[in-house]
């Protein structure tokens, strides 16, 4: 019985070009109480090999965060097969803007601590009080309230290509960063302001609300579905977008475009851009953004070190990475003393204070 992936990145690339079929790229997350979680991994895993589905899936015993993608002709399998699990059933499915039949090219599911590393006991506050879920039109509402907050609760390289329209961006590597950062700044406006919140699709809101309204705040929404499921409503019920630039996500696409605004800047010369890469030199591979000349000029590098290393024959590369570790553990995602042009984003109590 094979329970996990033995396909290479290019063997999978070579069966997806040859199968010739669309894949449809979804998302969704559901916090639910799991007691044997390897079981239910296993069986997960077996049910979805069979569909084809491709992805990241983390779970827990809080429950699952999933981001995959599927056969277009086998989605409504996989949407049965959800539907027999008792907790799955009906589960919102984000369903991506742009496509992409790379997104992902291995299955991975794997038994993790939390579904989002948050940092938070949840036996100290009850994770179900949740703040109050807002569709798109009632959040566009909201926003233009002078008495609401808005809050973006993702890191600082997802907020820099894009955010909602007067959002406080805060400067946070990770989620856990922000928590305690909100809670100080705001702290004075538990009582009386609109605390709203958004992610990417709502997993990190759904848990920072709650979180939020046990540290005593009692005005708390956020955007049902997230930035993807905010898009298509948009879309479907002709509202304003009040996105600007392009939403990350974690898959090989990077981002979607939301809007034609683009308001980063490329890390190394300063010039509009605001596609992420990775360096090419293996033995840093730092996420930042990069415009196409420099693209060309640095060959995919970050700095003319890295340019040198990833210009080596392979084995001297691989000799000099010996002993250095994974490389998440040298270089934070878009931070790096060489990026001249990284911009700093706004911290939450000067955009507050405003």
């Amino acid at each position: 019985m094979q329970l996990y992936n033995n396909l290479s990145a290019k063997e999978r690339v070579e069966l997806i070009e040859k199968a010739g079929k669309e894949r449809l790229t979804i998302s969704f997350y559901k916090y639910a109480k799991i007691k044997n979680t390897q079981i239910f991994r296993n069986h997960m895993f077996l049910a979805w090999d069979e569909f084809d589905v491709l992805g990241r899936i983390y779970i827990a015993h809080e429950g699952i965060n999933a981001q995959l993608s599927v056969p277009a002709e086998n989605f409504d399998t996989f949407k049965t097969h959800l539907d027999t699990i008792t907790f799955l059933e009906n589960v919102r499915l984000n369903i991506a803007i742009e496509h992409d039949n790379f997104a992902f090219l291995k299955l991975k599911v794997k038994v993790r601590q939390k579904i989002v590393a948050d940092g938070l006991n949840d036996d100290t506050f009850d994770v179900t009080d949740k703040g109050v879920h807002v569709d798109a039109s009632k959040f566009n509402e909201l926003i233009e309230d002078p008495n609401t907050v808005l809050v973006d609760m993702r890191n600082h390289y997802e907020s820099e290509i894009g955010h909602f329209k007067n959002a406080v961006t805060p400067d946070v590597d990770t989620f856990r960063e922000s928590l305690d950062i909100i809670e100080e700044d705001l702290k004075e406006h538990k009582e009386e302001k609109n605390l709203v919140m958004y992610c990417t699709g709502g997993i990190r809101c759904e848990k920072a609300s709650a979180y939020y309204k046990h540290k005593g705040f009692k005005n708390v929404f956020q955007l049902d579905g997230g930035i993807i499921n905010y898009v298509r409503q948009v879309e479907s019920n002709d509202l304003e977008n009040k996105f600007i630039g392009k939403n990350f996500v974690f898959d090989e696409r990077r981002s979607e475009r939301i809007s034609e605004d683009v308001i980063a800047n490329c890390h190394q010369c300063g010039a509009p851009a605001d596609m992420h890469t990775n360096c090419a030199n293996e033995a840093c591979h730092l996420l930042f953004i990069q415009c196409d000349s420099c693209k060309a000029q640095m060959e995919n590098c970050c700095s003319t070190n890295c340019k040198e290393i990833h210009n080596l024959p392979y084995e001297e590369q691989k000799a000099l990475r010996k002993g250095q570790g994974n490389s998440n553990d040298i270089f934070k995602k878009g931070r790096a003393d060489h990026l001249p042009y990284k911009k700093d984003l706004r911290n939450i109590s000067k955009s507050f204070s405003k």
